[in-house]
């Protein structure tokens, strides 16, 4: 697509383009195709940590979800869609064709200096416009810490850090290490 014409791109056709590309990872932010940047080993072995992390979580709860480490994407609206680096989508299986989440509770972004604005203003807003998701995990991996968004009473986010400690997940019922996010070792 050109550019021109991403400009305008709706989330329907984002999702077919983005599938037949033969390589690549892309967003739709309101409606311009953004390319992602190649990751940095310490980044993938960070996502790696989470979704490893959220999969035995579940396993523990016995919790009806799936962990997904990036690939599924989220639809914001008609003309924004992203890819986190992690999620959690729980309620009935995401079907074997399906290239966004139907139901996501979680979504995780691993921090880098490149998306980190992005991470923290937008993208926390965006998210929380899906009414499914109830957490939104910020991992910091220089740093070292875990921010946890979640909603609140009414219209409310409510955040915590963690560098230690369990974070409690509810709903879906997970308890997490913070440890366990942060590819200590």
């Amino acid at each position: 697509m050109s550019t021109q014409a991403a400009k305008h791109t709706t989330a329907d056709e984002f999702l077919a383009w983005a599938e037949a590309q033969p390589k690549g990872r892309y967003e739709l932010i309101a409606g311009e195709i953004v390319a992602m940047a190649p990751e940095k080993a310490d980044h993938a072995r960070t996502k790696a940590s989470v979704w490893s992390a959220l999969k035995s979580a579940i396993k523990r709860a016995g919790a009806p979800c799936e962990a997904f480490i990036d690939g599924l994407a989220v639809r914001i609206d008609g003309s924004t869609v992203y890819e986190p680096d992690a999620l959690v989508n729980c309620g009935p299986r995401v079907p074997g064709g399906s290239t966004t989440a139907t139901n996501p509770i979680i979504v995780v972004e691993v921090l880098s200096p490149l998306t980190d604005a992005m991470d923290h203003g937008d993208k926390l807003i965006d998210y929380f416009s899906v009414a499914s998701i109830q957490h939104y995990l910020l991992v910091h991996p220089v740093k070292k810490v875990v921010i946890h968004h979640r909603r609140g009473d009414g219209a409310a986010i409510v955040t915590t850090m963690h560098s230690d400690g369990e974070i409690a997940l509810n709903p879906p019922g997970l308890t997490v290490p913070a440890v366990d996010f942060l590819d200590i070792g």
